[in-house]
């Protein structure tokens, strides 16, 4: 997944990024009445930062984003749900991420197998920032 939103340009030596890479549920998804009544194949993919100086310089797990507790709660959260959009679910996974304060930035990309005739799939991605974003 490429990083449009969370780039190097400004490398700070204090982010973590965590990835999250092909994290393959089945959910509720669609308009169609198949869709809404069968599960379907969805593909998430999940790109975050955080500030991990103080899990570097202690070495503890209490320091570090528990990436497993997320990735978790995604799961929940998707495989229990009911969306008409993927953007919809996109953004309520987004949110989940951005819930945890020690996440600065996120981006998600979730991408729906088969939704077109000829393609692999279809995907949406949504980032957030808690940065304000910089005046070129």
């Amino acid at each position: 997944m490429p990083l449009h939103a969370l780039n190097d340009q400004h490398l700070d030596h204090d982010l973590a990024t965590i990835r999250i890479k092909d994290l393959r549920l089945r959910t509720f998804i669609g308009i169609k009445d198949e869709e809404i009544n069968n599960r379907q194949d969805v593909i998430i993919n999940a790109v975050f930062r955080y500030r991990a100086d103080k899990a570097v310089a202690f070495n503890h797990i209490e320091q570090a984003l528990n990436y497993r507790t997320i990735t978790k709660q995604v799961i929940e959260m998707v495989e229990e749900g009911h969306f008409l959009l993927l953007e919809r679910m996109t953004r309520e996974v987004l949110d989940l991420i951005m819930s945890h304060e020690q996440v600065l930035m996120a981006q998600v990309e979730i991408d729906k197998p088969h939704a077109l005739r000829f393609a692999d799939s279809v995907s949406i991605t949504l980032s957030a920032s808690r940065e304000p974003h910089r005046q070129r």
